[in-house]
């Protein structure tokens, strides 16, 4: 499921046309399959989404055989809560006027100086 969004990712910058490829990819562990992670890859984008238990359970059952283990950065990982506590939110704001006055909120604090 990854993989189409992936393609329609646009990371805005200061001047110029928007990258078309993040630095990295933070992820629950619903979104660690294989195809994920090398689509990822062969992007050379760095892969945050920590490996599920069964997988990691099967890689540990084939031995040398399994590869190695998946790594992430935990600290990156811990900072997925802000994003899906935003999401959380603005979920609670329903209906389309509601989105359009919290889209207004958020915009306005964001334009406060931060002391």
């Amino acid at each position: 499921m990854s993989v189409p969004v992936l393609k329609r990712i646009k990371v805005r910058r200061s001047t110029g046309r928007p990258r078309t490829r993040p630095d990295a990819v933070v992820g629950d562990t619903a979104y660690s399959s294989r195809a994920n992670r090398t689509h990822l890859r062969s992007r050379g984008i760095k892969t945050i989404i920590p490996e599920e238990a069964d997988q990691a359970a099967h890689r540990k059952k084939k031995g040398g055989k399994g590869g190695r283990p998946i790594s992430h950065d935990t600290a990156l990982y811990r900072e997925r809560n802000t994003v899906q506590r935003a999401i959380s939110e603005t979920k609670e704001w329903r209906g389309l006027a509601g989105l359009h006055l919290r889209g207004a909120i958020i915009w306005l604090c964001s334009l406060q100086p931060t002391s």
